[in-house]
């Protein structure tokens, strides 16, 4: 009998060991678990951290160079308000430059519709020189023909090849593909490539594309070629675009009428090519 309860205690406490490490094993398990989640995490931690700081010393770069773009537009493109201030501006490499903050100087009156749309070309002066161009936009305006041939030499005129293609375009103030007004004196002014497309180019497609976009809708348009005194070449073209009802279409700017690798004599429009 003894031997037999000391058979049973020893059974109880073997079952009894053996249920606190059944217990035991899953804490154990959880734990250890635990652990490996903690120590993923913190390395997952570590490469986003390292990626953070990756990207925020990208943004001080491109903030960098944001306020360096900032600086050299303030220095390079002032604010000119006037004919004779655009005249006498320096080509330092940048092709355009805003006048007025971007802002295009039309009055109310400039901006009526009441009379849908018209176009006004300059009288040539004593020079013989083109002047201003003014234009209410509308898409009934643009033209379905192919544009002719021009044969009107504007003032300026001496052509030649250079590397790229030829010096000089007969630049339309006002784009053909807008109204279709082609072989007019007082719409074609010496221009170089370089001025003609792509810069003006880029304004009058713009253009072209909101009237196609909005057949009902109208943009005033002007352009106006800046001479220096009695110089028979265009130092440059200021061209102002608005979009009445909206600011879809609105710019105020001046494109230099420069060719690079080419000297202009802005007197006559004889040129040199640099060496």
């Amino acid at each position: 009998m003894k031997a037999t309860r000391l058979i049973s205690r020893v059974v109880v406490t073997i079952s009894l060991a053996g249920v606190g490490t059944l217990l035991q094993q899953p804490t154990t398990v959880h734990a250890t678990t635990l652990r490996q989640e903690t120590k993923r995490i913190n390395a997952h931690n570590k490469k986003t951290e390292r990626q953070i700081n990756a990207l925020q010393r990208k943004i001080n770069q491109l903030n960098k160079k944001l306020t360096n773009y900032q600086q050299q537009t303030q220095t390079t493109s002032p604010e000119r308000h006037n004919t004779s201030e655009l005249a006498a501006l320096t080509y330092r490499g940048e092709n355009e430059v805003l006048v007025n903050n971007n802002q295009p100087s039309f009055s109310a009156t400039d901006l009526a519709t009441d009379h849908g749309g018209w176009q006004t070309f300059s009288n040539l002066d004593a020079l013989n020189r083109v002047g201003a161009a003014n234009v209410l936009l509308n898409q009934s305006m643009m033209p379905t023909a192919k544009r002719e041939g021009l044969t009107w030499n504007p003032t300026g005129w001496h052509n030649k090849r250079i590397k790229s293609d030829w010096l000089y375009n007969r630049s339309h103030l006002i784009g053909y593909q807008l109204t279709g007004e082609n072989n007019n004196p007082k719409n074609l002014m010496t221009g170089t490539r370089q001025l003609n497309a792509p810069e003006m180019l880029a304004h009058e497609s713009d253009i072209a594309y909101y009237l196609k976009k909005h057949p009902n809708r109208f943009v005033r348009y002007r352009v106006t070629p800046i001479f220096n005194d009695n110089e028979l070449l265009a130092r440059g073209v200021q061209m102002e675009g608005q979009s009445v009802g909206d600011n879809s279409i609105q710019f105020n700017t001046y494109i230099f009428n420069v060719q690079d690798g080419v000297t202009l004599n802005y007197a006559d429009g004889t040129s040199q090519i640099a060496k």
